[in-house]
């Protein structure tokens, strides 16, 4: 008698919270695309600087609010003004000149002997390099010189005191992105430590603790930020960590808020009903539910941290020069919007680009997180 073989089913995995979260969540383009867009915004802030082609410190006298482009400075018609300008600081003049090939080669005269260290002035010059004496008349009055046409290249172009503003750009990403975050999560973490205690403690405990929270609420925002001046002086680090400390009262008020309707839910009650301890109630049922409204704020305080940095450097309380964040950028542009509007539109883009992308990842999160959308 044969046996009959049967096939028994392969056991069903199951997921955890965070699988089944990302399995949601790559279903969503627009969040999955604003998170690669983030993803590449902060790889190009922070190694980008160290690949641009100028430092964003370095000033450039004769490119002064030059515009963008995409070829080499200086261009044929501007050889003629920046030879014209360096040969006036000689204090002579040009008797001739002509380009060959990458070489410019100008004969000047003078009234007096021209002295040969007065090379040097091409040197100095943005737009020449590597300057050499060809030819000296016997009388040491007429002196031919050549010298190399420096190419420097202004994608962004320039700000009002001639820097590159590509490199300038890419540092202001590193230093908002990097303020946003930091502050951003102090503030969430102490939001969410206080606000879950808060909610879960009740009673007076809950009642003392809002009260705190209603009382700071109640000071000046920008006295703590002068304080926090005074005491952290002009390191933005120590500075914006502190920040984020007192940004953590809505934190805190949400996550309360959460906690306490929490509290009351059914599965809650049965759980505790079961014998379940207050350690796996709140891995397994409040902070899976916590996790939405936690993460969309935190979202939406990256962007508000961002801003208010760019309110406080214009005060002149937060980045200060040769230092620059897209708030300041942003700031300086809008001055100089009707003669040099490159100045607002390149960390304008890269500032509203980000804080959309933060929205939609945001929104993304959200609905990955929710237990009640599954």
């Amino acid at each position: 008698m044969t046996e009959l073989a049967v096939a028994v089913p392969e056991p069903i995995v199951g997921r955890s919270l965070w699988g089944n979260a990302w399995a949601r969540l790559k279903r969503n383009r627009a969040a999955m695309f604003s998170l690669y867009y983030l993803a590449l915004i902060a790889i190009i802030s922070v190694f980008g600087p160290w690949f641009a082609p100028h430092e964003y410190t370095t000033i450039y006298g004769d490119y002064v609010r030059t515009p963008p482009s995409l070829s080499a400075y200086p261009k044929p018609d501007m050889i003629q003004g920046a030879l014209t300008d360096a040969i006036k600081r000689m204090r002579v003049d040009i008797k001739e000149w002509h380009q060959d090939g990458s070489r410019v080669i100008v004969t000047v005269t003078s009234s007096k002997t021209i002295d040969d260290r007065n090379v040097r002035y091409l040197d100095r010059s943005d737009a020449f390099d590597d300057t050499k004496i060809e030819s000296k008349s016997p009388d040491g009055r007429e002196l031919t010189m050549s010298s190399a046409v420096r190419q420097q290249y202004f994608f962004f172009g320039t700000d009002n005191t001639g820097r590159d503003l590509l490199s300038r750009t890419l540092m202001a990403g590193r230093i908002s992105l990097a303020i946003g975050l930091l502050a951003g999560v102090v503030a969430g973490v102490i939001g969410v430590i206080y606000g879950a205690t808060a909610g879960f403690a009740g009673g007076r405990v809950d009642e003392v603790m809002m009260r705190i929270v209603d009382v700071l609420y109640s000071l000046p925002f920008i006295f703590f930020v002068i304080m926090l001046v005074v005491f952290f002086g002009r390191n933005f680090v120590l500075m914006f960590l502190a920040v984020g400390a007192v940004l953590w009262l809505d934190m805190a008020r949400i996550v309360r808020g959460q906690a306490l309707s929490i509290r009351r839910q059914e599965y809650v009650q049965a759980a505790e009903a079961m014998g379940v301890g207050q350690r796996g109630i709140l891995l397994r049922h409040v902070i899976p539910n916590l996790l939405g409204p936690v993460v969309i704020y935190m979202t939406l305080l990256v962007p508000q941290v961002i801003i208010l940095e760019s309110f406080l450097s214009f005060l002149g309380l937060g980045v200060q020069e040769p230092m620059t964040s897209w708030g300041v950028l942003i700031s300086v542009g809008a001055k100089n919007i009707g003669t040099a509007n490159w100045l607002l539109l390149f960390p304008a883009f890269f500032l509203v680009s980000t804080l959309f992308a933060l929205n939609f990842v945001g929104d993304g999160l959200r609905d990955a997180l929710d237990p009640k959308d599954r």
